[in-house]
């Protein structure tokens, strides 16, 4: 990875939504070459996918929650699969320390956390659970 591509990614990372045309223009290169080199990123994994970022008006109307996971060993793969079907899990990590499990969930509602809670919490191959809802956000460097 180059500069051009470092340039690139940082573009993006800013604004997902820009065209190939504005990404030439700001790096001072051709179309075609940022075409080519966000095909190149694409394929090697670099660029796993484009999203939407939600706006602070989007979420301060969801209930953010951590829950963190000690499973079964051989159980992971069932687990992860299956939590990755429900909607309200926006992120999953694994950990070295007490837990096996850190998810990120995001509800509309507390009996809607709640019902996602249960259904985590059910799964078999889960040991034990702990959720903690977030309150406040006092810095978020990520968005």
């Amino acid at each position: 990875m180059d500069e051009l591509d470092r340039g690139i990614l940082a573009h993006l990372s800013q604004d997902a939504r820009m065209s190939v045309a504005v990404l030439a223009r700001r790096l001072k290169v051709a179309r075609s070459t940022v075409q080519a080199r966000l095909e190149r990123l694409e394929t090697s994994g670099a660029i796993a996918g484009y999203t939407l970022r939600l706006g602070d008006f989007a979420r301060e109307h969801r209930i953010r929650a951590t829950c963190l996971l000690t499973i079964e060993p051989r159980a992971q793969a069932a687990i992860l699969a299956r939590l990755r079907s429900l909607p309200e899990v926006e992120r999953i990590h694994t950990t070295s320390g007490r837990v096996d499990l850190l998810l990120q969930l995001a509800a509309i509602s507390t009996s809607q956390l709640d019902d996602v809670l249960d259904q985590i919490g059910g799964l078999t191959g889960v040991r034990s659970s702990e959720s903690l809802i977030h309150l406040s956000t006092k810095l978020d460097r990520a968005s």
